[in-house]
């Protein structure tokens, strides 16, 4: 039975505490939709909460041999539970279901109320949060004024025999052409004790387990061997084969008393050195972060969801990094279908109270158990740059004094980084063994072994110039083992949050604030000063960022294997009306970086020795150039084509290779001397590998003395 739709709600306090369950419906009580957020209805939109969220509603008594169960999808972020006036129970964590047995409050009467008081507290010390909401209530790309709360996602009431599946977890831990071996977990919840059978099935494959089970919880484990799997591979490749899951219990009599269904692919994800491996097979991983899709996630479509996944595939990605979040189901089923690799993010971003460590164990249970049958879902990250450091976008002082403490902060130990995600990585490792686990993202080499993880590259925003990463990379090659954050700014195509009518005094301070806007770093790379008109401005800050993603993107890419692994851009696109790292705004429309890192991530792509920004006449120069392929198969006799031109004049070479498959190939150099001339020097760089072809630029300026 759904529950979700009109609700009346109230904020709480004391006095209405004492009486909310009694008062009968009036005037005073808004109304609001469930699923969703409280800030989304407008008698709630400036509010923290709490709320006091009631519904009344009608159900037949139970039959003497069910149980009915109170099913609750999601609540941001804690939630207290009364059914007819009675207390039922408490919730903490907003991404998974929670459930409680009201049998007996259904046998009582057919006529209902359930008030659930929800609680989304803000944070007030960023530093040392205690809500594990991650991105939802501390992130550089949504407004900080933003509240997540509410019940976000739907709420039902489930009937079952007298045994309940109260938890079940399903994992492939083993994948060849041979077998595939399906783990399975279940947490079954007896009302009385007796026999009942367990069945479960993958796809054609049977197994049926005759237990004794004790009144209470019982804790069954289980594998099912799959013979000559046909199995789920990434879109690059090959085919997303995927099989129905089930799992139930019958009882004695014979009459199932539970099932439970799963959809999942069978594929084997294992990484050394930040080399990913799927099924075997050896792969360079081309992607991007991704935020919520929207800032009130519970309010996206289903359509949008999937949209976002269709967007990066588009794109040429083989990877989304889901950004300190759990998104919504809806986002792993259109993963797995489009064989999009995810990487996910615990929720937890940045600094964190002491008092969270054995809630956030408790919550990667509950991750692995919701998301572990999905073939897409290929690393857990157990955090997000663990530093106990907040962050004022309107000041440039701030920002400076920040990222001093970022790199002190990197490498002393502290509670966060050396406790807490330990803690975290353990409980992934055992509850799931099945894929790799990272403990933290963006952790520099530090005391005692001096190894690090994935890297955050800010090379022509934070720091920096963006024709650095190259140099960096030959000095420290341990740091471009996983990039997983690099980019730049910019303004969307739709920007009238901006309030492009009053250029050039737009109001900095609430863009900062609200939208995310760093002009610190536009006034350094892009800024607002040099140009006349605010589109002006914007389409110069699109050409910036796409500079920035396709030229990061080309140096990591020529570096494959050697010690490259892959990637991941950020961001791939916004959660609401923002100037953030994002290739895609928030209604989706293209900046120009979209097409530049589609541009970069084609299968097969040229690269050369980036020509210098200026160049004096006279001066030799060899540029190397390199075809990137991961194609799968070997491209016999590929043509490469490289054209100098300046103002009067050109040069041209052409070469032809083979390009073995999976690779990184250096195909000729261009040797020339700069003419005597002013003006513009350009490279252009063709391909032609069977189906695939693609093209290339560089530019410089001939300075003369």
């Amino acid at each position: 039975m759904e529950l979700s739709g009109t609700w009346q709600a109230l904020v709480a306090d004391d006095e209405l505490r004492r009486t909310w369950l009694d008062e009968p419906d009036d005037a005073s009580w808004e109304t609001l939709k469930v699923p969703g957020h409280w800030r989304s209805t407008p008698a709630f939109s400036d509010t923290d909460g709490p709320l006091l969220y009631r519904t009344r509603f009608d159900h037949a008594r139970p039959e003497p041999a069910d149980r009915h169960w109170l099913v609750l999808d999601g609540i941001f972020y804690q939630g207290d539970v009364w059914l007819d006036g009675g207390y039922v129970g408490d919730t903490e964590g907003y991404f998974f279901p929670q459930e409680f047995e009201v049998t007996g409050a259904l046998s009582a009467r057919p006529e209902h109320l359930l008030g659930i008081e929800a609680t989304c507290t803000r944070p007030t010390d960023r530093t040392a949060k205690k809500n594990i909401t991650g991105v939802f209530q501390h992130w550089d790309c949504v407004d900080p004024d933003w509240n997540p709360g509410g019940l976000w996602r739907p709420i039902h009431i489930e009937r079952t025999g007298s045994v309940r599946i109260r938890r079940l977890r399903v994992t492939c831990r083993e994948a060849t052409e041979a077998r595939a071996v399906v783990a399975f977990r279940a947490v079954l919840d007896v009302a009385e004790p007796g026999e009942a059978t367990i069945s479960s099935a993958v796809g054609d494959s049977v197994h049926n387990d005759e237990r004794q089970l004790a009144a209470g919880e019982n804790q069954v484990e289980w594998a099912i061997t799959v013979t000559d799997p046909d199995l789920w591979w990434p879109h690059a490749l090959g085919r997303q084969a995927l099989h129905d899951v089930t799992v139930q219990v019958a009882l004695a009599d014979g009459s199932v008393s539970d099932r439970r269904e799963r959809r999942m692919g069978l594929r084997q994800v294992s990484m050394r050195n930040w080399v990913f491996r799927v099924n075997g097979e050896r792969m360079f991983l081309k992607g991007s972060n991704q935020g919520p899709t929207r800032m009130a996630l519970g309010e996206a479509t289903a359509e949008e969801l999937a949209a976002d996944i269709g967007l990066a595939k588009d794109a040429g990605l083989d990877l989304l990094r889901l950004h300190a979040h759990i998104s919504r189901p809806e986002t792993y089923e259109a993963a797995d279908e489009a064989g999009m690799l995810l990487w996910q993010d615990f929720p937890l971003q940045w600094g964190y109270a002491r008092s969270i460590r054995k809630q956030a164990v408790r919550q990667v249970a509950e991750a692995v158990d919701l998301l572990g049958h999905h073939p897409s879902v290929a690393v857990w990250c157990g955090h997000n740059e663990p530093l106990a450091l907040d962050i004022d976008p309107e000041s440039d002082t701030s920002m400076t004094s920040f990222l001093g403490r970022f790199a002190i902060g990197q490498e002393l130990p502290s509670w966060n980084k050396t406790i807490l995600d330990r803690s975290v990585k353990r409980a992934f490792e055992k509850a799931d063994g099945s894929r790799p686990v990272i403990a933290h993202s963006g952790v520099l080499p530090h005391p005692p072994k001096f190894d690090g993880t994935d890297s955050h590259l800010y090379f022509g925003w934070y720091h920096g110039h963006e024709r650095d990463l190259a140099v960096f990379a030959r000095s420290i090659p341990r740091m471009v083992r996983f990039v997983s954050e690099f980019g730049a700014q910019a303004v969307p195509e739709t920007a009238d949050f901006c309030e492009p009518h009053r250029w050039p005094d737009l109001d900095w301070a609430r863009l900062a604030h609200s939208h995310a806007l760093q002009k610190p770093y536009f006034d350094r790379h892009v800024p607002p000063s040099d140009y006349p008109t605010f589109e002006g401005w914007r389409a110069g800050t699109q050409a910036y960022q796409a500079t920035v993603v396709r030229r990061h993107i080309e140096t990591l890419r020529r570096l494959k294997y050697c010690p490259t692994g892959g990637f991941a851009q950020f961001a791939f696109a916004d959660s609401a009306p923002s100037v953030t790292w994002a290739v895609l705004g928030h209604d989706r429309r293209p900046k120009a970086a979209y097409l530049a890192l589609q541009a970069a991530c084609a299968p097969v792509i040229v690269v050369a020795d980036r020509l210098p920004a200026s160049i004096a006449p006279g001066h030799a120069l060899a540029l190397d150039v390199h075809v990137v392929s991961d194609r799968r198969e070997p491209v016999e006799s590929a043509e490469v084509r490289a054209e100098l031109n300046w103002n009067g004049g050109s040069h041209r070479w052409r070469w032809g290779d083979d390009i073995p498959a999976d690779s990184c190939v250096r195909v000729g150099t261009v040797q020339f001397v700069v003419p005597d001339v002013a003006g513009r020097l350009t490279l252009e760089l063709a391909v032609d590998a069977g189906t695939h072809s693609s093209t290339n630029s560089y530019e410089a300026c001939i300075a003369r003395p």
